[in-house]
């Protein structure tokens, strides 16, 4: 589930399995993962307006930073 700034939140398709491949890819959280993230999203039937694309980048972005930050503590 996402949750967006103004507190509206988004069911999405296998964001869990992206977040876990590209962790596992040993990618980085930056925009071009941030851009990866997305296109997966699309191709796995998740609808997101093109109004939207923008803003669904930056709150996945900060999902994958959270999710890395969340595996890193882990190996502590």
């Amino acid at each position: 589930m996402l949750k967006f700034p103004d507190d509206t939140r988004v069911r999405v398709n296998g964001l869990n399995d992206i977040l876990a491949d590209l962790y596992s890819e040993g990618r980085q959280p930056n925009q071009e993962t941030a851009d990866e993230i997305f296109d997966r999203l699309e191709k796995n039937n998740n609808y997101i307006p093109a109004s939207a694309r923008r803003e669904y980048k930056s709150v996945l972005l900060k999902e994958f930073r959270n999710y890395v930050a969340g595996r890193k503590d882990k190996t502590k």
